[in-house]
């Protein structure tokens, strides 16, 4: 069976992974991302949402409202709330996945302190819009979330460039990964020592366990994802067996990993600079397959296709159905999963209701209506 998503590993990630450390393995990396990026500064942190809540915290943004979208990984508003702020939620714009931008700017006021135009999916975020809103708002933070859009550009502008900072994840279902991690990158060099600093005090050196899981994560990726195995694996997903590792949000509660405060290990930077040799290559083949998806199902009836956004990275190709179940059952016995990438919209669950301030159609549709087609296989 082909899976809704394939992380790009081979042998490489493997004998990399198992090498000699190197007490510099975690700099490395840094310095490899942000030439790559062609930043400045790059800030390895455990998770994305464990380096947007230092980031919050190194902005000296406690109290504020932070303006995010309603329709996200919820990982993000997570991080909002444990650097002691308030998310403020704005509905997608119709026809995009994106935020509303226009409708965004109706939300800033005095309490405001940044604003997080996430890039979902891989479509950039209409900078134009959000160059209006930073014209207008000067000393609001803009903080790009990249976790979906490494490098993805809009008219020809690297979107994670245009802001304060840009966060990026690296878990396996990314463009590129360090089996989990997270990156923060930034020109500003005051914000960037801040960061650090704030990070080896509120970080904990890695443990040689953490490592030793990170191991056999890694391990079990490779057989998880093997294409005549997957099928089994797919089958002990719906039936619930695997929530312990692939469920990583629980509507009631606002919480974070167990170890968000244990910095990245040698081993994970070593699989990230692994990918990001790769990464040109990955990133070419995920817009190479997103054309083809839409090539193959341009006939298709009762689908509606994404948006074509030049610039786009493609990390989901992400499509709109009214029937999900059924298109899920008809792939499955296809021999090809379907995803449900974020089937939520976040104000209307339980442990974010005390933060809903309004309606959010556009979102709650999304949330109800979308799903990917892997970009990891050769189905088509």
């Amino acid at each position: 069976m082909i899976p809704r998503f394939k992380p790009d590993l081979d042998i490489r990630e493997l004998i990399a992974a198992f090498s000699f450390s190197k007490k510099d393995d975690v700099k490395t990396f840094e310095e490899e991302f942000a030439k790559k990026m062609g930043q400045k500064y790059a800030i390895a942190f455990p998770y994305g949402r464990t380096g947007l809540m230092i980031l919050l915290k190194a902005m000296g943004l406690k109290d504020k409202e932070i303006i995010c979208p309603a329709y996200t990984c919820v990982v993000v508003p997570h991080a909002i709330v444990f650097s002691g702020n308030i998310p403020v939620f704005v509905d997608c714009k119709e026809n995009e996945f994106n935020m509303d931008l226009d409708l965004a700017a109706s939300y800033i006021n005095e309490k405001t302190g940044a604003i997080i135009p996430t890039s979902l999916f891989g479509y950039p975020v209409d900078l134009d819009k959000l160059d209006y809103i930073r014209s207008r708002h000067p000393n609001i933070k803009v903080i790009q979330d990249c976790a979906h859009s490494f490098s993805a550009e809009w008219k020809g502008r690297p979107v994670h460039k245009e802001g304060d900072a840009a966060i990026f994840s690296l878990n396996i279902s990314k463009l590129i990964n360090s089996i989990f991690g997270g990156i923060v990158t930034t020109d500003n060099d005051e914000l960037a020592q801040k960061i650090k600093e704030l990070r080896s005090q509120i970080l904990k050196p890695a443990s040689l366990m953490k490592s030793f899981r990170r191991l056999l994560y890694l391990i079990a990726v490779y057989f998880a994802f093997w294409e005549p195995l997957y099928g089994f694996v797919n089958k002990l997903e719906r039936m619930g067996m695997l929530d312990r590792f692939v469920r990583y949000y629980d509507e009631n509660s606002i919480d974070m990993p167990e170890d968000f405060l244990e910095m990245m290990c040698n081993v994970e930077a070593r699989v990230g600079l692994v990918q990001i040799k790769k990464y040109d290559q990955i990133v070419a083949k995920h817009r190479e397959r997103a054309a083809r998806w839409y090539e193959y199902l341009k006939n298709e009836k009762n689908i509606v296709l994404p948006p074509k956004v030049e610039g786009a990275t493609y990390s989901h190709f992400v499509c709109l159905v009214d029937n999900r179940k059924e298109w899920l059952d008809k792939w499955r016995k296809k021999g090809v999963q379907l995803g449900q990438l974020i089937e939520y919209c976040i104000p209307y669950m339980k442990a974010y209701q005390k933060y809903k301030n309004g309606e959010y159609p556009v979102a709650l549709r999304y949330s109800k209506t979308t799903i990917n087609f892997p970009l990891g296989g050769d189905y088509v």
